[in-house]
């Protein structure tokens, strides 16, 4: 299969830098674009509240910039890993306490910048952020929690509130984006590419390790699996990587069966026509294999989608005996008299002529 990515959203990871520190470079700039938007300098103090995947990848960064961070926190677990990337102090909890032991470890002036990468429906990371916050301070935010913005500890520090928007300028404009017009350096320093860039030079200098984030791997085989536990949320996760094939290592099978057939593949059943599908949209399923599973004698055989899950679920509801990646496997299988051809116009082409070529009857909408 071919991914491809515009341009100006992609960065050519560094030497030295692995493909799983790479694969955190999207998350990493957007903690990276939240920490532009606080305008944090060398020697200021930032309170992150939220401990998560980017909040850690925060606390990495702003220690990497010369900041003293304080992390913050409900689980204690995360405020401990947030002290081991680089935090000057982490509290657990919520409560007076808390804004009680911030002030003291900004020697009673609050912080001077405070970036939100909590996720909660809660108001409480918007409310304690203006409590630990220095006079004049920035608030930040990069997570989605409650946003009631308490008008009176706001105005009294005259404190400056910013959404970061993703991981930088570029983000939702076509122009940049799509067309790959990219902004001039001299009038936008740093737009989402050169975040990415930026990120990935950081780990390359060694003074970033997104690494230590990851606490699970799946193979990519297995993806599934691994947004059922993110989803079921039972089991806690920071960083969960998906793990593709070594050219050493076999690659994953292109097909899934669906059904076992009463004949073996080799020989088809007697007077049945074997008929499989490229392409599986609505027209193929509304109409025509609607009238197809009125005819006697047809033997549903492969059927390839453009998604898997697509491809599981027609073939599953029409009786198709296997889904497939792989037009080739199709084309190869003996009992396939006749393939459907219900993709895209610009495909027609070139999947009519294969399988004619292979000796199969076709059919071609439009």
């Amino acid at each position: 299969e071919v991914n491809a990515v515009p341009r100006l959203l992609t960065a050519i990871a560094p030497a030295g830098v692995t493909a799983e520190q790479a694969a955190y470079a999207t998350v990493g700039s957007i903690a990276l674009q939240g920490i532009r938007n606080t305008d944090a300098r060398v020697g200021e103090t930032v309170a992150v509240i939220g401990l998560g995947l980017i909040g850690q990848l925060a606390v990495m960064l702003l220690k990497a910039s010369g900041c003293r961070v304080i992390g913050l926190d409900v689980s204690s677990k995360r405020t401990e890993q947030a002290l081991a990337n680089g935090a000057v102090a982490a509290f657990a909890g919520e409560g007076p306490a808390i804004e009680e032991a911030v002030m003291k470890t900004t020697r009673g002036r609050g912080a001077d910048a405070v970036l939100i990468t909590a996720a909660t429906k809660s108001n409480t990371p918007v409310e304690l952020a203006a409590r630990i916050a220095r006079d004049r301070a920035k608030v930040v935010m990069v997570g989605v929690t409650g946003m009631d913005i308490p008008r009176n500890d706001y105005y009294h520090k005259e404190l400056t509130f910013i959404v970061s928007r993703s991981y930088g300028p570029g983000r939702y404009d076509p122009q940049f984006e799509e067309r790959g017009h990219d902004y001039p350096i001299g009038y936008v320093r740093w737009t989402e590419q050169r975040n990415l860039e930026a990120f990935l030079d950081l780990c390359a200098l060694g003074v970033i390790h997104p690494e230590k984030l990851t606490t699970h791997r799946f193979p990519i085989s297995e993806a599934v699996k691994a947004y059922e536990m993110i989803l079921d949320g039972k089991e806690p996760y920071l960083g969960v990587v998906l793990e593709y094939p070594n050219a050493d290592q076999p690659a994953p099978a292109s097909s899934v069966v669906l059904r076992s057939t009463s004949s073996p593949p080799s020989v088809p059943a007697k007077g049945t026509i074997g008929v499989s599908f490229i392409g599986a949209g609505n027209f193929a399923r509304g109409v025509l294999l609607k009238n197809l599973k009125s005819l006697p004698g047809i033997e549903y055989r492969g059927i390839l989608t453009a998604s898997g899950q697509s491809a599981v679920s027609a073939g599953s509801k029409f009786g198709f005996a296997f889904c497939t990646s792989s037009a080739e496997e199709i084309l190869a299988d003996p009992a396939t008299d006749a393939v459907f051809i219900a993709t895209r116009h610009s495909q027609h082409a070139d999947l009519v002529v294969k399988p004619l070529n292979a000796g199969k009857a076709v059919f071609v909408e439009k």
